[in-house]
């Protein structure tokens, strides 16, 4: 009986080309065996088995990408199984997408948090494989604004608003200038300096109000806005934080 191959062997041999090229077809979604998409070069087939190309297959650079998902309240923010990161799966990419980007394996190589969030708040995070977007929102982090909505109960003087506004120490932190206004009668706007996790809901605390909710909306220069609850997208090529 034949012995199976790695898959990217078999390939090579079929296309007459070389291994490489065969691995980067491969890992860029090209190859299907017996009619199923298969993504890892190291994957053993049979000569029994097809292994074809599919349509439009090309030989291409794949770029490294950065991920703005809309977290759920209750949800973690961070690396693991059962976290944010289980919802990056096809069904929950934003409906009009305009990235043009495939949905790959390999987009999970090095995906990492740059944007923490708490369980208990909702709103944009941001995971990434990108060198510049990781060291922007991480050792640059203090000098990207983000802007988070505040369900709150209790009362606001005009003084604690003010007091507000001039930011507050926190964990170590001295305090900065922040802006904060009254949305509505029940939700305050906070536009600040990357906050600690527990910051909002603090300064809340101080004042004398309850946090009821806590929504992230922006980071830098790019809003939450066009994301449902559980979705998805890809950051386009000409967005900046």
């Amino acid at each position: 009986m034949s012995e199976s191959v790695r898959l990217a062997k078999r390939l090579a041999a079929d296309l007459s080309c070389s291994r490489g090229d065969a691995e980067r077809y491969i890992e860029g979604g090209w190859v299907a065996v017996d009619g199923k998409t298969v993504e890892e070069p190291g994957a053993r087939v049979s000569p029994g088995q097809t292994v074809a190309l599919l349509p439009g297959a090309k030989l291409e650079d794949i770029k490294p990408v950065t991920i703005l998902v809309h977290k759920p309240a209750g949800t973690y923010a961070d690396n693991e199984p059962g976290s944010a990161l289980d919802l990056i799966i096809p069904k929950n990419l934003m409906p009009g997408d305009r990235s043009g980007r495939r949905y790959l394996k390999r987009m999970f190589n090095g995906l990492k948090l740059v944007t923490p969030l708490e369980r208990a708040a909702s709103g944009l995070v941001v995971y990434t494989q990108e060198y510049a977007v990781s060291r922007k929102l991480m050792e640059e982090g203090r000098l990207v604004e983000q802007e988070y909505v505040a369900q709150v109960t209790g009362k606001l003087s005009e003084a604690d608003l003010a007091r507000l506004q001039r930011g507050m120490a926190f964990e170590g932190r001295a305090a900065t200038p922040m802006k904060v206004s009254w949305q509505n009668e029940t939700h305050l706007r906070f536009a600040l300096k990357t906050p600690l996790p527990g910051f909002i809901e603090y300064v809340c605390d101080t004042a004398g109000l309850q946090l009821q909710q806590l929504r992230r909306i922006r980071i830098g220069r790019l809003p939450l806005a066009g994301m449902a609850v559980g979705q998805w997208r890809y950051r386009l090529d000409y967005e900046r934080f």
